[in-house]
């Protein structure tokens, strides 16, 4: 007959403390090999250390409970592995996020924002192929990563000659609400064939206020804040899409640190006769 340990040695044994054993109880990752009946008194065995252990690394290195579930209930060695390695790469891409920001944040403490040159531009009306969605802000960047390389096959694949460099419109409600209006085009004054989500399109006059923004998008909220303080302090903003230009992009070189993007405020200007 198996020796029943109690709750309180399996806690010391395993470190994992009582707590911790109840609730694993309760959700059916670690259930104690007999409960009295009588009084409720949960017990372990000797075997379920090991396992105690094991849960205890994994919940340690973040892994859901659904997923240690997985884990133990694997039904070979590489199958546990995979899941395990799986767990560990998304780790290290959380990680290498983690870094990236604590490295932009470290910048910004450090070295504070110059005012940034700002362009006045009358832009007019011109032809383009577009994909347009409503988007998440959280999806903004993969949408549009993909939008841009879709619309980049398509002019390719049609002979369509770019009479402009890509941009995009990013209606004001994706930062604001969360979800929003997303544009992006390719200006060409060929006529396309419509396919997928690429249509024609007329991306429309406006007036600019203009910055340039040097490296990765997933920074660019740092000259959006400077450009916005600008147009708050001297212009008069009005409502419309905010407006990027990609001079140097994902088209042009997969390196971030060699982006260059304009960044467009829609402002009001009285001495403009565009509408």
């Amino acid at each position: 007959m198996r020796a029943r340990i109690t709750i309180g040695d399996f806690s010391r044994a395993s470190h994992l403390s009582i707590k911790t054993l109840r609730h694993y109880h309760d959700v059916g990752l670690l259930e104690p090999s007999d409960v009295d009946p009588g009084n409720g008194y949960r017990y372990y065995s000797e075997d379920q250390i090991a396992a105690a252990q094991v849960i205890r690394r994994l919940r340690v290195l973040q892994m859901p409970v659904a997923e240690v579930k997985s884990v133990l209930a694997a039904p070979d060695s590489e199958a546990r592995n995979r899941l395990i390695l799986g767990h560990l790469d998304r780790l290290e891409a959380d990680l290498a996020s983690t870094a990236a920001a604590v490295a932009e944040l470290r910048a910004l403490i450090a070295q504070p924002q110059e005012p940034g040159n700002v362009e006045h531009r009358t832009v007019p009306p011109h032809a383009a192929i577009a994909i347009h969605e409503t988007v998440d802000r959280e999806d903004l960047l993969d949408w549009w990563q993909g939008a841009l390389g879709e619309l980049h096959a398509i002019a390719l694949a049609q002979g369509l000659e770019p009479a402009g460099v890509p941009g995009g419109m990013y209606a004001g409600s994706i930062f604001q609400h969360g979800r929003g209006r997303a544009t992006v085009f390719i200006p060409t004054n060929a006529t396309p064939r419509a396919i997928g989500r690429v249509e024609r399109f007329t991306v429309p006059a406006a007036e600019l206020a203009i910055m340039v923004h040097h490296g990765s998008l997933a920074s660019a909220d740092l000259t959006y804040g400077r450009l916005g303080a600008h147009v708050i302090r001297h212009e008069i903003s009005v409502e419309g899409p905010l407006r990027e230009y990609y001079l140097a992009g994902i088209l042009d070189t997969k390196d971030p640190t060699s982006w260059e993007t304009e960044i467009g405020w829609p402002i009001f200007r009285s001495d403009s006769k565009t509408p």
